[in-house]
């Protein structure tokens, strides 16, 4: 897989290092020379260039990317850049970078915006996921599916504790990917159990994520 990565600060060279880790051909591009260094990640292609104009990044071969990560501390450029990479060079998928909470709400289709990932927004997550059992955390919106990426502990006294996944009239469009129990992720089938504790990783639609808290909460 191919992958452009605007944005050569820490955070883009992270992203560039795990990827190249992983055996994908990666082109990091940033408009400030002091940044480019391809001493710290020569796997890596290098481009001095700014991501936010079109001749950049078809010097860059943006058409021939899979994946274009917006990973500059510039909300305005995420966006910029992930509108172009979309819409000039049909990029198939985008992965845009939210530095500040309050521009999340941009970070969708019309920006061409495949998926936002927000630092603060995923630490508060990890915070409340940590602290929260019976409470829905969401980590993660995709803007293209229209759906969330929450998480919800399972709580010792919900009338499901001890019960099939399958036997769980869980709400339309949501969908059970994962079950963490012990620190160990488990791909679950109709037939697995719940027990009390165990971590539930789902994908749902926006508007009805709230009804599992309903659904696995305990009743009176």
């Amino acid at each position: 897989m191919r992958v452009a990565v605007a944005g050569a600060g820490s955070v883009g060279r992270s992203i560039a290092r795990e990827l190249v880790q992983n055996g994908h051909q990666v082109l990091l591009v940033d408009r400030d020379p002091r940044a480019v260094k391809p001493d710290t990640l020569p796997e890596a292609e290098w481009l001095l260039a700014d991501a936010c104009e079109m001749s950049s990044l078809d010097e860059a071969g943006l058409q021939g990317c899979n994946v274009v990560v917006a990973a500059t501390g510039d909300d305005k450029a995420n966006l910029v850049v992930s509108l172009i990479a979309k819409t000039e060079f049909a990029v198939p998928r985008t992965v845009a970078r939210v530095n500040n909470p309050k521009n999340e709400w941009m970070f969708d289709e019309a920006w061409g915006v495949d998926v936002a990932v927000s630092t603060p927004r995923l630490m508060t997550a990890l915070v409340e996921e940590a602290v929260s059992v019976g409470d829905i955390v969401r980590i993660m919106t995709f803007q293209q599916s229209g759906t969330d990426l929450v998480e919800l502990t399972m709580p010792k006294d919900s009338p499901y504790v001890g019960s099939r996944v399958g036997d769980v009239p869980w709400p339309a469009d949501t969908v059970l990917v994962a079950i963490v129990r012990e620190g160990r992720p488990i791909a679950p089938s109709s037939d697995d159990p719940l027990e009390s504790g165990d971590e539930l990783l789902f994908v749902s639609a926006l508007d009805v994520a709230e009804q599992l808290e309903g659904v696995l909460a305990p009743q009176d």
